[in-house]
């Protein structure tokens, strides 16, 4: 009789272990409630920028497993903004990056990233996310703005990159040792040609013929004594070329 016992108590345990909702049905008991994720404080927190508040509140959604997608969302753009303002820039990314991953629809997430990746200083990054903003919302203005911007900053970038160490003339008709030097010298080059644009720049700006035959002939007068005191002992080519630039443009710079 006791081993009888045993058995159904055995079997009760059993029961219990591998349905635990027929053991709580069995002896009139509720499964319990899981608690409610609240988004709402997250966001409120972040709102007020409030980062003591929003960081623990965010995380909470954020690092939760059992948080819907919509939520996740709302708390990382949240988060991520927050970051933004208090150029946590890294930290901002991540969250923006995190977002993309979850809906790449986002043409804010998008553009905000954009703005951080230039922040950092990563301009070609930065116009790809313009442009992934663009792609989805044509009429973005902000991000339309921005790609604008950057895009004219990278072909800028471009020329100067095309041309530096290039001087003013073309070095496979250089005859001169003095030309021939320029042309082996990046550093010269890029002088040379700015004292050819800058004397450039005075010619445009001249208010009368004679005043831009006087700049021509001071340009002039330049070029031939470099050519004659080039090679000279003493002679400081780069010294020369940088006090006539200075010249040119003025004790302002410009």
């Amino acid at each position: 009789m006791r081993f009888h016992k045993l058995i159904q108590m055995s079997a009760a345990v059993v029961l219990a272990a591998v349905s635990p909702g027929a053991a709580r049905a069995a002896t009139g008991g509720e499964p319990a409630a899981v608690a409610p994720i609240d988004v709402a404080a997250c966001l409120t927190a972040a709102a007020a920028d409030d980062m003591d508040k929003a960081g623990p509140a965010c995380a909470a959604v954020i690092d939760n497993d059992k948080t819907a997608k919509p939520d996740l969302v709302k708390a990382l753009v949240a988060r991520g903004a927050l970051y933004s303002r208090h150029d946590q820039i890294d930290r901002a990314i991540a969250d923006d990056s995190r977002v993309l991953l979850l809906d790449p629809t986002l043409a804010d997430v998008f553009n905000a990233r954009g703005e951080l990746w230039l922040k950092k200083g990563d301009k070609p990054k930065a116009v790809q996310d313009f442009g992934a903003a663009l792609r989805i919302d044509p009429s973005h203005e902000k991000a339309r703005a921005n790609h604008k911007a950057i895009a004219r900053e990278l072909e800028r970038i471009g020329a100067q990159m095309a041309v530096a160490g290039k001087p003013s003339f073309n070095c496979a008709g250089a005859r001169r040792p003095v030309e021939k030097a320029i042309c082996a010298n990046r550093e010269l080059a890029d002088l040379d040609r700015e004292v050819y644009a800058a004397h450039a720049r005075m010619l445009r700006e001249a208010r009368d013929p004679g005043e831009a035959k006087k700049v021509q002939h001071e340009q002039d007068d330049f070029l031939a004594r470099r050519n004659a005191g080039f090679g000279r002992p003493g002679y400081d080519l780069k010294k020369a070329m940088q006090e006539r630039l200075q010249r040119l443009n003025g004790v302002d710079g410009y």
